[in-house]
């Protein structure tokens, strides 16, 4: 019984500590979803499996461009074993602070909103691993720290179950 109420305690306390994306209502700047992912950026990030070790390193190059809410974000990513890959990401803004995204990898459409400072994007990707593909979810938030620096955190999760984290730090050329 101690053990049931335990787990029902934790359970409460992990749902209380659930970021909303209305928590960042009155906050500033603004993020600027067009405005930001225009021009070129460059980014550095680590890769941490479900324990927090990092496994891996990259950096990312990035140039976005924006005409009438349509966007496209292209990244080169390199990473430390020297793995090369790329992404394109079309963008297109619904209404003020909400868009769509889709990608090579990206399963359906990538679901995004923006409040204060923040941008929450949830979406599927067919991730590799060991040679095959493997679907999980991304739980991708982005905080706008001034005009030229964001951090990304990306929660990855499979069957509800997270399995890995990414960080990343986005800079304005």
């Amino acid at each position: 019984m101690k053990i049931l109420i335990s787990l029902i305690f934790s359970l409460m306390i992990l749902g209380c500590s659930s970021q909303n994306l209305d928590d960042y209502a009155n906050s500033s700047p603004k993020f600027d979803v067009e405005n930001y992912f225009k021009g070129p950026l460059q980014a550095q990030g680590i890769v941490l499996d479900r324990g927090g070790k990092v496994t891996r390193r990259f950096t990312v190059e990035m140039l976005g461009t924006w005409k009438d809410g349509q966007g496209k974000l292209e990244e080169w990513f390199v990473f430390d074993d020297g793995e090369k890959t790329t992404r394109t990401w079309q963008i297109t803004k619904l209404k003020e602070g909400h868009y769509i995204g889709t990608a090579g990898d990206v399963v359906g459409e990538a679901i995004g909103e923006s409040n204060g400072f923040a941008l929450h994007w949830d979406y599927q990707l067919d991730l590799p691993v060991d040679g095959k593909e493997i679907q999980v979810t991304f739980d991708d938030w982005l905080y706008q720290v001034d005009n030229k620096v964001v951090i990304n955190r990306s929660f990855i999760t499979k069957w509800g179950f997270r399995v890995g984290e990414v960080i990343l730090v986005i800079t304005k050329k």
